[in-house]
């Protein structure tokens, strides 16, 4: 009863929204989200990236090391190759389809399993911010927000909002925010906060977020270092890189699984 509750609630606050007009973005947002790219990219045009790291793997009292390769073209196409120890190669990507966002992931170069429609509304590149919804302030479909200056972890950090709109679906500007955490001095991303869900429901909420620390420099590209992914609190993935590449002319052939 409570998960039928839920849902037609959901449903009709759904459809409510389609008769709503397109929120407006904050100036303030904008120019910060602005001020962010300029700070990772220093006017570089970025089409691709190929990040390489050592890893470490943590599912519950599982701990795996090995190595991963990172790439990424544009904002809509990302993989990640994990080559664990013990559990072997994992591979995730993520694209865009005619339908849509879209992903999949395989284990071992076995059959591909497509994610939830649901679970691809975020960004597709999280490991690099100058490929994020930050660098989407010209584009209409995406609405910027401002937070305020607040305290992430131990440090003060400007705190936005950008999700994507639809007039069409109600569900896209929840399934889709991320929450970006600044330096308020040097305006790089401190952290990137967003959600997934269940599998069977997109109601289900669960906290993700992605942690920056040692930016280098890499052709003039401020790039991080070192990436944590948490869920639920916890680090999943720790990521120190080795190696990073720009502009390598990726194909979009590596950006799907068979």
């Amino acid at each position: 009863m409570y998960r039928l509750a839920v849902a037609v609630v959901f449903l009709f606050c759904a459809l409510c929204a389609l008769g709503q007009t397109r929120p407006t973005s904050d100036q303030l947002a904008i120019t910060l989200a602005q001020q962010s790219i300029s700070a990772l990219t220093d006017g570089t045009a970025i089409n691709d990236t190929t990040l390489n790291a050592n890893v470490t793997s943590i599912l519950g009292a599982d701990h795996e090391s090995g190595s991963a390769t990172l790439r990424a073209k544009g904002i809509n196409e990302s993989r990640i190759d994990l080559s664990l120890n013990t559990s072997g190669v994992r591979s995730d990507v993520r694209n865009v389809l005619t339908s849509g966002p879209a992903g999949a992931w395989s284990t071992n170069g076995g059959p591909a399993t497509a994610y939830t429609n649901h679970n691809c509304w975020v960004d597709a590149v999280w490991f690099f911010p100058e490929l994020s919804s930050l660098s989407q302030t010209a584009n209409p479909n995406f609405v910027f927000k401002y937070i305020g200056l607040t305290q992430h972890g131990a440090v003060n950090a400007q705190h936005i909002q950008i999700f994507q709109w639809s007039s069409q679906d109600a569900t896209i500007p929840h399934l889709s925010t991320m929450d970006f955490y600044l330096d308020p001095v040097s305006s790089l991303p401190l952290a990137i906060d967003f959600k997934v869900h269940s599998d069977s429901d997109m109601n289900v909420d669960i906290p993700v977020e992605i942690g920056f620390a040692n930016y280098q420099r890499v052709s003039g590209v401020q790039v991080p270092f070192h990436i944590q992914r948490m869920l639920n609190g916890g680090v999943v993935l720790d990521a120190t890189l080795t190696s990073a590449t720009l502009n390598g002319g990726l194909a979009d052939t590596l950006f799907s699984l068979h």
